[in-house]
């Protein structure tokens, strides 16, 4: 077999990205596409209406935490035009990490052992919001993981490099007044090559893309279950 990074990450033991006191029992699939007929009555550019929704579905499933969304194409990125350019006929509705949606102020942990690789305040409309990128190296391979729609406080104190143990509590969730307008959550990504990026990398793609992307940034689930 030819070892790839998915591979190696397969097997590869990983501490909870969310608060480990929440077991996986708790968790329930979300499902957020234009597939959904669900959310034609859920007014998607709200963070409101995107959490009365997420709340409806942890009640029916007796859930505490919902998630999904990689490579799902989505509506609600229409709202801002940080993901749509009109002049080049481009939009980007396809989510490349997994969203965990939880409460604000939930504990963030790191999966693996790592180094702080940047960190940034990215405060587009609908953009991540404060963002802590991680590097890793496994069996050779190094790749990172990102961390968005974090607390501001989650970037305090925090250094370039700095030694991250796997476990350890990095951040935390924050307010959509803080988040680039979203219900609390985070969005969890894993990329191979950050292409020059500091404390930034797209979470969302194109059509035209994609295939570049879904080959860059490898199913959270990996180092999720």
């Amino acid at each position: 077999m030819i070892t790839t990074l998915e591979n190696v990450l397969k097997r590869t033991t990983s501490h909870p990205v969310i608060d480990p006191s929440i077991e996986h029992e708790f968790y329930t699939p979300l499902d957020l596409s234009i597939d959904n007929p669900n959310l034609l009555l859920v007014d998607v550019s709200s963070p409101v209406g995107i959490q009365n929704y997420i709340n409806s579905q942890l009640q029916k499933h007796k859930a505490k935490l919902a998630f999904g969304g990689y490579l799902e194409e989505r509506s609600i990125y229409n709202r801002s035009k940080y993901f749509n350019n009109s002049v080049l006929a481009v939009n980007r509705n396809i989510h490349l990490g997994l969203d965990l949606w939880i409460s604000a102020g939930t504990r963030v942990h790191s999966p693996l052992d790592g180094i702080l690789h940047s960190f940034k305040n990215n405060t587009n409309f609908g953009d991540y919001g404060p963002t802590i990128i991680l590097e890793h190296k496994l069996e050779g391979y190094v790749f990172y993981t990102l961390y968005g729609h974090l607390s501001l406080e989650s970037l305090e104190d925090k250094q370039i490099g700095q030694e991250i143990r796997q476990g350890q509590n990095i951040a935390t969730l924050g307010e959509a007044s803080v988040n680039g307008e979203y219900a609390p959550h985070l969005h969890f990504q894993i990329i191979k090559d950050l292409q020059g990026n500091k404390g930034d990398y797209p979470g969302v793609s194109s059509k035209q893309d994609v295939d570049f992307y879904k080959l860059n940034c490898p199913d959270p689930q990996f180092l999720l279950f």
